[in-house]
């Protein structure tokens, strides 16, 4: 029998009518003979209401308390489901993170799964019982509990996937599939019916929030096929895979797009081998993700510096330069907010030379100016003014066929 893992989000069990909605479709995926795993998060806005709930405690909780109160809602939504199952006629026994063997890194409120222990949950499966695990959570080698970050539930059900060798990892949600941007935005955007992990890691990392970067990178890295499809509506999903077969002309894939973007500017630095390493390790060390990194050389031997970041990262980031001025010997720090990232994603792109330049005479068109440019093989983002973030996305969405009908690679 084949083992299938099915992850459905908050909003897929938001309510009682929607848990005994995800209980049928497990057991039409069991009915097909397969071994069936479901990995499922908080209900509804469950979470948000947790955190709420210890803010009015309290405006600075220890992350380890947080931990131990956000873990909570994962397990009302695993018993309730099971209880589902059972009156239905379908066996089936939850577990929490741990009970399930997901073993995590010691670091409290975005933890990184380590290894997965699934013997517990295999026992369950060799029975012809459904085993429900919790999602978002895990346990350390010294048993304290932790949480995995945002995007949890989805790499905890692609780490099951491949500790249990399971065949197919589907993650439901409440879009239909991967598109080749926001349908909220652009009321045109098509659904892929495949795409590669690769295409798919770079929307993720950009902006698309239908999978997290975490997850798709498991799965890369075990080879696990994935599906996201709806569970609210039966139709084919987007299948995520190794390679997928090109469409004739298709050269990018996918518009994805991201605002709250703030560039910060080191002017005066110290023209030194030492410069970059120190501030982007002191970066890293706070938590601190920069993204586009752009560095110019002065007359008078010093360099300007100027990276991109998350808008919320802005005064930790400025907390973290300030704290090394006197070591990094720069003059002084400049930031622009009110930006965005529009990016343009496909594996076609490695064979195909002027893209870039067709993305850019694409903005110019349209009186958008580009403040900053980050490319790869298979991606090529730029840095612009937040107003012009949405029309931004919908010329490149025409400008490349993303539009047309029948995307079927």
């Amino acid at each position: 029998m084949a083992i299938i893992v099915q992850k459905f989000g908050g909003t897929s069990v938001g309510t009682p009518e929607r848990i005994m909605n995800v209980a049928r479709r497990v057991i039409e995926e069991s009915e097909l003979g397969n071994s069936v795993t479901v990995v499922v998060s908080a209900m509804g806005k469950t979470t948000d209401e947790l955190v709420g709930l210890a803010k009015q405690i309290t405006p600075s909780p220890s992350k380890r308390e947080m931990d131990m109160l956000l873990t909570t809602g994962e397990q009302v939504t695993i018993s309730l489901l099971a209880m589902a199952l059972n009156a239905l006629g379908k066996e089936a026994v939850s577990f929490t993170g741990w009970q399930a063997g997901i073993k995590t890194e010691d670091v409290h409120g975005n933890a990184r799964i380590m290894d997965v222990e699934p013997q517990r949950v295999l026992n369950v499966l060799e029975e012809g019982k459904v085993a429900i695990v919790a999602g978002f959570q895990g346990i350390t080698g010294q048993g304290e509990i932790t949480t995995l970050g945002r995007g949890g539930s989805d790499t905890t059900a692609v780490a099951l996937a491949a500790a249990l060798k399971a065949s197919r990892c589907d993650i439901y949600t409440d879009v239909t599939g991967v598109f080749t941007t926001d349908p909220r935005i652009v009321k045109s955007a098509r659904k892929l019916l495949s795409i590669s992990y690769d295409e798919m890691l770079e929307l993720a990392n950009l902006g698309a929030g239908v999978l997290h970067p975490r997850a798709v990178e498991f799965a890369k890295n075990y080879g696990i096929p994935l599906v996201v499809r709806s569970s609210m509506v039966k139709e084919e999903g987007t299948m995520i895979e190794e390679e997928v077969s090109m469409e004739e002309n298709l050269i990018v894939r996918g518009v994805a797009f991201e605002d709250q973007i703030t560039r910060v500017s080191v002017m005066g630095l110290a023209e030194s081998l030492n410069g970059l390493p120190a501030i982007f390790a002191s970066l890293a060390k706070n938590g601190i993700n920069v993204d586009i990194i752009i560095q110019n050389i002065t007359g008078d031997g010093t360099a300007n510096l100027s990276f991109s970041i998350k808008t919320e990262d802005l005064e930790k980031t400025i907390e973290v330069l300030e704290a090394s001025r006197k070591a990094l010997g720069y003059g002084k720090i400049e930031t622009e907010t009110g930006l965005s990232k529009v990016s343009i994603v496909g594996s076609g792109m490695v064979s195909n030379p002027g893209v870039a330049a067709q993305m850019f005479g694409v903005l110019a068109d349209k009186g958008i100016r580009i403040k900053m440019v980050s490319t790869s093989e298979i991606k090529v983002s730029a840095v612009i003014e937040d107003t012009f973030m949405v029309p931004a996305v919908e010329a490149l969405h025409d400008a490349f066929a993303l539009s047309g009908t029948g995307i079927h690679a």
